[in-house]
């Protein structure tokens, strides 16, 4: 069994350099760890910010889908009312009627 070393109440000892090696390499270790986790909190707020900004940009979007689908309802409608059901060739401009 190996040997240890007593000391006596309030006796006053000195740490090895392996030791306060030891003591130095766990402070870097916390220092460098929590340096890394305040980046990637940083991370995280930017892709927070990020990813509201594409959501709010897919709304926008999809409001103009449905502005352009609304429009498309209305010139069918006002086509319909002015020539009457049938079809139309968009590259010709030709609009054959439907035969009722």
């Amino acid at each position: 069994m190996a040997e240890e070393t007593k000391v006596a109440d309030n006796a006053e000892m000195k740490f090895t350099e392996e030791e306060l090696q030891s003591l130095q390499t766990l402070q870097t270790n916390y220092q460098e760890k929590q340096a890394v986790l305040g980046q990637l909190a940083v991370q995280r707020i930017l892709l927070d910010q990020q990813s509201k900004a594409l959501e709010a940009r897919v709304t926008e979007v999809e409001q103009d889908y449905q502005n352009v689908q609304q429009e498309e309802r209305d010139l069918v409608a006002e086509l319909n009312q002015k020539y009457g059901p049938g079809q139309l060739n968009p590259e010709t401009g030709v609009f054959t009627p439907t035969n009722q």
